[in-house]
Protein backbone atom coordinates (compact mmCIF):
# COMPACT_ATOMS: atom_id res chain seq x y z
CA UNK A 1 0.00 0.00 0.00
CA UNK A 2 1.42 3.44 -0.90
CA UNK A 3 2.61 5.45 2.13
CA UNK A 4 0.01 8.22 1.59
CA UNK A 5 -2.81 5.64 1.67
CA UNK A 6 -1.70 4.04 4.94
CA UNK A 7 -3.39 4.97 8.22
CA UNK A 8 -0.53 6.08 10.44
CA UNK A 9 -1.97 4.61 13.64
CA UNK A 10 -2.16 1.09 12.22
CA UNK A 11 0.90 -1.11 11.74
CA UNK A 12 1.44 -3.40 8.74
CA UNK A 13 -0.76 -6.06 10.42
CA UNK A 14 -3.62 -3.59 10.92
CA UNK A 15 -3.04 -3.31 14.67
CA UNK A 16 -3.35 -0.03 16.52
CA UNK A 17 -0.04 1.52 17.54
CA UNK A 18 1.32 4.88 18.60
CA UNK A 19 3.28 6.65 15.88
CA UNK A 20 6.98 7.00 16.72
CA UNK A 21 7.78 10.72 16.67
CA UNK A 22 11.07 10.50 18.54
CA UNK A 23 13.20 11.26 15.45
CA UNK A 24 11.02 14.12 14.21
CA UNK A 25 12.29 17.68 14.69
CA UNK A 26 10.54 20.08 17.02
CA UNK A 27 8.59 22.70 15.06
CA UNK A 28 6.02 25.36 15.81
CA UNK A 29 2.58 23.84 15.35
CA UNK A 30 -0.87 25.31 15.45
CA UNK A 31 -4.38 24.14 14.71
CA UNK A 32 -7.75 25.86 14.57
CA UNK A 33 -11.02 23.93 14.84
CA UNK A 34 -14.64 24.93 14.89
CA UNK A 35 -18.00 23.41 15.72
CA UNK A 36 -21.51 24.73 16.16
CA UNK A 37 -24.32 24.01 18.57
CA UNK A 38 -27.78 24.95 17.36
CA UNK A 39 -30.58 25.63 19.81
CA UNK A 40 -33.90 27.31 20.29
CA UNK A 41 -33.63 31.11 20.02
CA UNK A 42 -34.84 31.42 23.63
CA UNK A 43 -31.89 29.32 24.81
CA UNK A 44 -29.35 31.47 22.97
CA UNK A 45 -31.00 34.60 24.38
CA UNK A 46 -30.84 33.16 27.93
CA UNK A 47 -27.13 32.43 27.50
CA UNK A 48 -26.45 35.99 26.30
CA UNK A 49 -28.59 37.50 29.09
CA UNK A 50 -26.91 35.35 31.71
CA UNK A 51 -30.20 33.89 32.91
CA UNK A 52 -28.83 30.44 32.05
CA UNK A 53 -25.85 31.08 34.35
CA UNK A 54 -22.28 31.44 33.24
CA UNK A 55 -22.57 28.78 30.56
CA UNK A 56 -19.83 30.14 28.31
CA UNK A 57 -17.38 30.56 31.20
CA UNK A 58 -17.83 26.90 32.10
CA UNK A 59 -17.66 25.87 28.43
CA UNK A 60 -14.40 27.77 27.89
CA UNK A 61 -12.79 26.17 30.94
CA UNK A 62 -14.03 22.74 29.81
CA UNK A 63 -12.48 23.29 26.38
CA UNK A 64 -9.15 24.37 27.84
CA UNK A 65 -9.05 21.41 30.23
CA UNK A 66 -10.05 18.97 27.48
CA UNK A 67 -7.29 20.17 25.16
CA UNK A 68 -4.74 19.52 27.91
CA UNK A 69 -6.29 16.09 28.58
CA UNK A 70 -6.44 14.89 24.97
CA UNK A 71 -4.05 11.91 25.42
CA UNK A 72 -6.27 10.61 28.24
CA UNK A 73 -9.40 10.96 26.10
CA UNK A 74 -8.21 9.89 22.64
CA UNK A 75 -6.17 6.68 22.39
CA UNK A 76 -2.78 6.85 20.66
CA UNK A 77 -2.43 10.64 20.96
CA UNK A 78 0.92 11.85 22.23
CA UNK A 79 1.18 14.14 25.22
CA UNK A 80 1.97 17.53 23.71
CA UNK A 81 3.32 20.43 25.73
CA UNK A 82 0.72 23.00 24.73
CA UNK A 83 1.98 26.56 24.71
CA UNK A 84 -1.42 28.13 24.16
CA UNK A 85 -5.07 27.15 23.86
CA UNK A 86 -7.96 29.53 23.25
CA UNK A 87 -11.68 28.85 23.06
CA UNK A 88 -13.94 31.56 21.66
CA UNK A 89 -17.67 31.85 21.08
CA UNK A 90 -19.91 33.73 18.69
CA UNK A 91 -23.52 33.58 19.83
CA UNK A 92 -26.09 33.92 17.07
CA UNK A 93 -29.85 34.02 17.18
CA UNK A 94 -30.17 30.23 17.47
CA UNK A 95 -26.62 28.91 17.57
CA UNK A 96 -23.21 29.24 19.10
CA UNK A 97 -20.09 28.95 16.94
CA UNK A 98 -17.18 27.60 18.96
CA UNK A 99 -13.63 28.07 17.73
CA UNK A 100 -10.58 26.60 19.44
CA UNK A 101 -6.94 27.25 18.69
CA UNK A 102 -4.08 25.13 20.04
CA UNK A 103 -0.37 25.87 19.67
CA UNK A 104 2.81 24.08 20.67
CA UNK A 105 6.45 23.62 19.79
CA UNK A 106 6.66 19.86 19.57
CA UNK A 107 7.22 16.82 17.37
CA UNK A 108 3.58 16.19 16.58
CA UNK A 109 0.57 18.31 15.72
CA UNK A 110 -2.21 19.76 17.82
CA UNK A 111 -5.22 19.17 15.56
CA UNK A 112 -6.86 16.70 17.93
CA UNK A 113 -6.32 19.06 20.87
CA UNK A 114 -8.15 21.87 19.04
CA UNK A 115 -11.00 19.56 18.00
CA UNK A 116 -11.24 18.12 21.53
CA UNK A 117 -11.46 21.64 22.99
CA UNK A 118 -14.34 22.49 20.62
CA UNK A 119 -16.28 19.37 21.40
CA UNK A 120 -15.84 19.63 25.18
CA UNK A 121 -17.00 23.26 25.08
CA UNK A 122 -20.05 22.27 22.99
CA UNK A 123 -20.86 19.37 25.31
CA UNK A 124 -20.67 21.72 28.28
CA UNK A 125 -23.14 24.12 26.65
CA UNK A 126 -25.40 21.15 25.95
CA UNK A 127 -25.15 19.81 29.51
CA UNK A 128 -25.77 23.27 30.95
CA UNK A 129 -28.87 23.95 28.85
CA UNK A 130 -30.44 20.52 28.27
CA UNK A 131 -33.07 21.01 30.99
CA UNK A 132 -34.55 23.94 29.04
CA UNK A 133 -33.82 22.83 25.46
CA UNK A 134 -33.73 19.24 24.20
CA UNK A 135 -33.59 20.42 20.57
CA UNK A 136 -29.88 21.33 20.68
CA UNK A 137 -27.62 19.74 18.06
CA UNK A 138 -23.82 19.73 18.02
CA UNK A 139 -22.63 19.78 14.42
CA UNK A 140 -19.92 20.61 11.92
CA UNK A 141 -16.84 19.80 14.00
CA UNK A 142 -14.17 20.79 11.50
CA UNK A 143 -10.46 21.38 11.36
CA UNK A 144 -10.07 24.81 9.78
CA UNK A 145 -6.29 25.12 9.74
CA UNK A 146 -3.15 23.22 10.66
CA UNK A 147 0.37 24.62 10.45
CA UNK A 148 3.80 23.21 11.13
CA UNK A 149 5.37 19.81 10.86
CA UNK A 150 6.30 17.59 7.95
CA UNK A 151 3.07 18.11 6.01
CA UNK A 152 3.10 21.91 6.11
CA UNK A 153 -0.02 24.06 6.22
CA UNK A 154 -3.61 23.00 5.54
CA UNK A 155 -6.48 25.49 5.39
CA UNK A 156 -10.16 24.82 4.84
CA UNK A 157 -11.69 27.60 2.75
CA UNK A 158 -15.24 28.91 3.20
CA UNK A 159 -16.47 26.71 0.33
CA UNK A 160 -15.10 23.59 2.07
CA UNK A 161 -12.12 23.02 -0.22
CA UNK A 162 -8.74 22.48 1.39
CA UNK A 163 -5.58 24.31 0.35
CA UNK A 164 -2.24 22.65 1.15
CA UNK A 165 1.09 24.48 1.29
CA UNK A 166 4.05 22.10 1.41
CA UNK A 167 6.49 22.47 4.29
CA UNK A 168 9.45 24.51 3.09
CA UNK A 169 11.80 23.70 5.95
CA UNK A 170 12.31 27.24 7.24
CA UNK A 171 10.43 26.74 10.51
CA UNK A 172 12.53 23.83 11.78
CA UNK A 173 14.80 24.18 14.78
Amino acid sequence: MPEQDRLTHLNERGEAHMVDVSAKPTTARQAVARCRITMAPETAAAIVAGTAGTVLVAARVAGLMAAKSTPELVPLCHKVLLGDVTVDFVVGEAEIEIEARAAARDRTGVEIEALTACMAAALTVYASCKSRDRTMVIEDATLLEKTGGRTGTWRRLADGTVVHEEFSGERRE
